[in-house]
């Protein structure tokens, strides 16, 4: 149980206390930044709590959003469900991903649950944001604050788990501390390198030369947002010892925003790039 799990040590070990000392409550609120691993303790907790070896057993349910929110009708339906006897182990646990995209109607109606749980429920609620809950959700949980992963942990396991090395500290900073943004990694790293060498050879090259490595960006129309995010932790590594990049980055903004807009998108990443040349030659 948890071998697979990267970083938070510390609250793996004190929920593996709480077991062994039979002081586990009966529910909590998983709290921390997106990709960092909550659900996957939270199975893991599941399955140690209740002494089996595979998330699909019955009594581990899973509450997941409906149309990007967690409705009224689907609390009701575990309200229904929770007095219910496990199938197969001594207790169960409904685990919510989530949590924090309930509407207020939604949270309201759990209410009821959390204030009288049967015995054998545990319930645990996962969110990013804390001041989405409501009071009296949060005063009826025991609250676990999940930290980003550090640095060398996720070096770790991108190394030993996809054999990449020489991660960025650039590229850390995209990461946020999130397992889920590293691992994106092995499949944009190619795109992060490319960038790199069209932001450091930007005020080497003529414009010509510079609309040409930036192919990476005309074909990454899918992922555009998450390489211009790059881009400009780039422009702003560069720019504490070259002032000249400290411009680029208001540019780059713009361009997000012309692109939420549905602006042409090849005309932005034309305007883009012509407009951080000009610059910083």
């Amino acid at each position: 149980m948890f071998d697979n799990i990267v970083g938070n040590k510390k609250i793996i070990e004190s929920l593996i206390s709480s077991i062994k000392n039979k002081k586990t409550s009966h529910s909590y609120l998983f709290i921390g930044p997106e990709g960092i691993g909550k659900k996957e303790i939270a199975q893991e907790f599941a399955k140690t709590l209740l002494e089996v070896n595979r998330t699909n057993n019955p009594d581990i349910i899973f509450i997941e959003t409906e149309g990007n929110v967690i409705k009224i009708n689907q609390i009701r339906e575990m309200q229904l469900k929770v007095q219910e006897k496990p199938i197969l182990a001594k207790k169960k646990v409904y685990i919510i991903n989530d949590a924090d995209k309930m509407t207020v109607e939604a949270q309201n109606c759990l209410l009821k649950t959390l204030e009288e749980p049967p015995e054998f429920v545990t319930i645990i609620l996962i969110g990013i944001n804390e001041n989405d809950f409501l009071s009296t959700i949060k005063s009826r949980c025991m609250i676990i604050k999940f930290e980003q992963i550090k640095d060398e942990e996720m070096k770790q396991f991108l190394y030993e788990n996809y054999k990449i090395e020489n991660v960025t500290k650039e590229m850390l900073q995209i990461f946020q501390g999130s397992i889920a943004k590293a691992i994106e990694l092995k499949d944009k790293r190619e795109s992060y390198e490319k960038i790199n060498k069209l932001i450091e050879n930007l005020e080497k090259v003529d414009l010509i030369e510079t609309t040409n490595e930036a192919e990476v960006l005309y074909k990454s129309k899918e992922e555009i947002q998450k390489l211009l995010e790059y881009i400009n932790v780039k422009l702003l590594e560069i720019a504490k010892t070259n002032h000249k990049f400290a411009n680029c980055i208001s540019i780059v903004e713009e361009t997000k925003k012309r692109l939420k807009q549905n602006c042409n998108y090849d005309m932005c990443i034309d305007n883009m790039l012509w407009n951080m040349w000009r610059e910083v030659n």
